[in-house]
This record gives structure tokens, C-alpha cells and sequence, in this order.
């Protein structure tokens, strides 16, 4: 034993002189570390002793480094940045951040592709996740949205379904258009959303500058009068949008995204979105030919009002803290604005916030990320990683001890009407096909050579022959041509396509 305290000793001695200006390596309970290099060990050809608590901390804290990472946007790039307001929206919303022109309020963003997971190329076909974090006055809002303003489904309850469909397969982990399209094919809604997605300027940006962001569900807005309208958030690049080619995808870099991000932050060129609203009323969304809450579906010919412009100034100093722990949830919501009633979005209120709790814990709001720059103040207790102290034996609500956290009368939930049967059956009008179609007549010959050579390149490689006629009869029944086309393109049956499409 003395021959282990005086190696131990001379060790320390004998170490390299400690700079001013250094910070001393300690363990995570403060206690200095005398040797980072070496372990501790029984004599000079011994084993390594047990009791070296620096050596096993340092092993353990490795071992569990990594996280359970996101089922869906696993790749994300976080940037930080601020949102001024440049317009008086208080007619429509109570939202702080929306009614004072000039008003800055802190934001964090992360963006993400969707399917594949956390180390993943960025230089895929997949939607990109464009996520926003106001950090306001009246707690955290979260706009949790993509790069295109319409989804593939309109019910949560296909949600599992088509991911489980579009991730890596379950016996090759790797991702199977054959899978991916089998679902697709009794989807006939995910129309719309896949003639976007396999366009080059929405489906394969060329940067994350220089993308559009979408809120994609209606949100409730609620004045201080109560008055109720509906909204759509856009976030309209200012950089213009850019996208990549079917071959300049497949030979970009597989962290182009992130690198071009942060070298432009880096270098000033701060990128900018303007955020825009779409606004109606309850008695206009009624008059729809389609369902107004159907995510599936922009609102054609609805006019946008311009609210802030967002800047991203900051690459985060801890990739970890701002992208991996950062934690977004639709059911962030603020004092005016609240949910619609999209099925998608209604389940999603639920689903975005339990991940997190699962991922990260139960505190998870309390990580610097998420932690909002008001006060909380409730009675939750205890969980993993409870980093907020509360004092005192009163942890409930209503009591007679004063000063503990209060509701507050001045703030209800807006009211209205809800009837009918309870039911379980998909929406009246769905127009599957029509802005599909309407999209696709909008592009330019270019634009269409593109979307078709993108989407035969994937639907070609099915090959059960029913599934792709299904899939062609779609596209067929959005646009005659557009169908047309994709059946030569994607060597599917004209024939059997149009007979589909005439059922």
C-alpha cells in the first residue's frame, strides 16, 4: 500500500505545471483530477484497481453520452436568433409577441430531415423539419412545422403507420420505396404532398436558407374580446428558394445543410424569414369546398398578412444543449392562439410532448433549451433531473397559504359551440386529387420534367404492379398529363392506370 500512495504522490509532483490561465480538470463533484492519463493501478504490472473514481466515473458518464434520439427528425442543426414584430396583430391575437410592432423576442430553430436517423446524410428526399421557439413574455410558443405546407396524412391515427412504412425497413434497415409506396397506395390524401415533395425546390432544398417554413395545420387566434378567427404561418425565405437536382443530390456532401448554415452565420450573412399569416373566419372555412381543417389542403387564394421577420444570428455554443436536447411541441401554445379541430394536429398536441418526456425526461422544459425566460410556477414534483428547486410543504391547489401559484381568472380558453354524435369515420369532403393537380399545372415544363424523372426514380423500383398503377392512377386522376407521363416514366400500365383512376 505505501508503494501505491507514493507512486500516487510522486505522480502529482511530478506533473506538468498548471497555467494560470487554466481551468482545473475536476470530476463531477468538484474534486480535483491529478492524472488524466493514467489510471490507477496495483503495482507496475498490476491490475487496475477498483477505487480509481476518476477512471470509473469517466467510463460510466461515456457510457450513457448518447440519448434515445427522435423517432422522426433524428438530424437536426439548431440556430439561434431573434423575431422582431412589424405589425399590430392584436385585433386578431392577445399574443404578446404578435401585437407590438418593434418587439424582439429570443428564438430558437431547428431544423431536421425526418425519416433517417441521427447521423444520416442530408441530402435526402424528405420533407425538412423547420421548428420554431419563441421564447415570449407569456411562456414558450412552438410553430413545430416543414419545408412544404400541406402533410401526407390527416389523421393522426395513421401517423405510426406511415413512418413505419417510410423508415428503414424492419429486416434490412434500410429505407424501401416498395414499403413506402404500399402505403402510399391506399393513402390516396398523400396525393398532394408527394407531387411537392419530389419537386427540386421544395423536396431536395439546396440549403436550409433557402427553404420555406410552414405552420401546415389552421390554429385557433382569440382576441382580449374573445372574437375568434383561424390562421396559417408561413415563414417566406428571404434568400429566395433553391433546390438540388436528382443528380446534384446524390453527389452533395451529406452535411451540406449544416456546414452552409453555419458558415453563413459565421460569417455574418445572418439568413432572415418573414412570417406571414393566412387568416378565416369560422363562417369562411365552412364555405370551403374542402375541409378547412384538413392538412392535406392549402387555402387557395387566401391572402397572407406579413406579422415579423426572424434572424438567425448565433450558431449555439453546445450542439448537444441546443439541437438534441432542444424539445418542440404544438402544445406550446401561448395566451391567443390555440388548436383547431385537425385531426392531425389534435393528435400531435399529445404526441410531440410525451416524446420529449420519454427522450428526456419529465423536466425536460427545465433544460436551458426549452426553459422559458418567464417565471414558472406550479406544483410538479420530483422526476428525473429536477433541476428547479421548490420549497415548502404546500405542493396543491386550492389552499390557504398565501403566495403559492394561482390560476389566473383573467385568462380562459376561448369558447365554442361543439355538437353532435361521437363517430369514428374519415372527413365529408376530401378533394384527394384536385390541388394536387392544380400544383403540378402550375409548375413550368421544367419544373414538371423534374417532378416526374424524381418520382419514377423511386416509384419505378416497386414491383408489385398493382401497387404501382394505384400509385400512377393517383397522380392520373390529380392531372391527365401528370399521370400520363409518370406511367411511361415509371413503366406502369397506362391501360390498367386509367381504369383505376375511372373508379
Amino acid at each position: 500500500m505505501r508503494n501505491i500512495l507514493a507512486f500516487g504522490l510522486v505522480g502529482l509532483l511530478a506533473g506538468p505545471a498548471f497555467a494560470a490561465d487554466m481551468v482545473p480538470m475536476t470530476r463531477d463533484n468538484g474534486a480535483p483530477v491529478g492524472d488524466n492519463q493514467n489510471s490507477k493501478v496495483a503495482g507496475p504490472e498490476g491490475p487496475v484497481v477498483l477505487e480509481d473514481n476518476a477512471l470509473i466515473e469517466k467510463l460510466a458518464r461515456f457510457d450513457r453520452e448518447r440519448i434515445p434520439e427522435r423517432v422522426v427528425h433524428a438530424r437536426g442543426t439548431g440556430a439561434q436568433g431573434v423575431f422582431v414584430t412589424s405589425e399590430d396583430f392584436s385585433k386578431y391575437s392577445k399574443a404578446s409577441v404578435l401585437g407590438t410592432p418593434g418587439k424582439e423576442t429570443p428564438v430558437l430553430v431547428r431544423f431536421s430531415t425526418v425519416m433517417n436517423y441521427r447521423g444520416s446524410p442530408e441530402a435526402a428526399r424528405d420533407p425538412r423539419g423547420f421548428a420554431v421557439k419563441f421564447y415570449t413574455d407569456q411562456g414558450n410558443w412552438d410553430i413545430v412545422g416543414i419545408n412544404e405546407p400541406v402533410f401526407f396524412i390527416r389523421d393522426a391515427i395513421k401517423f405510426p403507420d406511415f413512418v413505419h412504412a417510410n423508415k428503414p425497413a424492419a429486416v434490412t434497415n434500410l429505407q424501401d420505396p416498395n414499403n413506402a409506396f404500399d402505403f402510399f397506395s391506399r393513402v390516396p390524401e398523400s396525393t398532394h404532398m408527394l407531387t411537392q415533395l419530389y419537386t427540386d425546390t421544395i423536396g431536395m432544398p439546396a440549403s436550409y436558407r433557402t427553404m420555406d417554413g410552414y405552420g401546415v395545420h389552421a390554429f385557433r387566434l382569440v382576441n382580449a374580446k374573445g372574437q375568434q378567427v383561424f390562421a396559417k404561418f408561413h415563414w417566406k425565405s428571404q434568400q429566395g428558394l433553391k433546390g438540388l437536382t436528382l443528380e446534384q443530390m446524390r453527389t452533395t456532401d451529406t452535411d451540406y445543410a449544416t456546414k452552409d448554415l453555419y458558415a453563413n452565420i459565421v460569417a455574418g450573412n445572418f439568413p432572415k424569414w418573414d412570417l406571414y399569416v393566412q387568416l378565416m373566419t369560422p363562417e369562411e372555412v365552412e364555405k370551403l369546398s374542402y375541409d378547412g381543417f384538413d392538412d392535406t389542403k392549402v387555402w387557395s387564394g387566401v391572402p397572407e398578412v406579413k406579422v415579423g421577420t426572424m434572424t438567425l444570428n448565433k450558431v449555439p455554443a453546445n450542439y448537444f444543449e441546443y439541437t438534441e436536447e432542444a424539445a418542440f411541441a404544438p402544445s406550446n401554445l401561448i395566451p391567443g392562439i390555440e388548436p383547431s379541430p385537425d385531426r392531425m394536429l389534435q393528435g400531435r398536441l399529445f404526441a410531440y410532448a410525451d416524446t420529449q418526456r420519454y427522450r428526456l425526461g419529465v423536466n425536460y422544459e427545465e433544460l436551458p433549451a426549452n426553459r422559458p425566460l418567464v417565471q414558472v410556477a406550479n406544483n410538479n414534483q420530483d422526476g428525473a433531473m429536477q433541476s428547479v428547486p421548490r420549497t415548502g410543504n404546500t405542493n396543491f391547489d386550492p389552499t390557504n397559504v398565501p403566495g403559492q401559484p394561482a390560476e389566473q381568472p383573467a385568462f380562459r380558453y376561448a369558447q365554442y359551440k361543439v355538437d353532435g354524435m361521437t363517430q369514428t369515420k374519415a372527413i365529408d369532403k376530401q378533394e384527394n386529387f384536385r390541388q394536387a393537380g392544380e400544383f403540378y399545372r402550375a409548375l413550368s415544363k421544367v419544373e414538371q420534367d423534374d417532378l416526374i424523372k424524381n418520382l419514377a426514380a423511386d416509384l419505378g423500383q416497386v414491383k408489385n404492379e398493382q401497387v404501382k398503377d394505384i400509385m400512377v392512377s393517383h397522380f392520373y386522376r390529380a392531372d391527365k398529363d401528370y399521370g400520363t407521363r409518370l406511367a411511361a416514366a415509371a413503366k406502369a400500365d397506362i391501360k390498367d392506370v386509367e381504369a383505376m383512376a375511372d373508379h
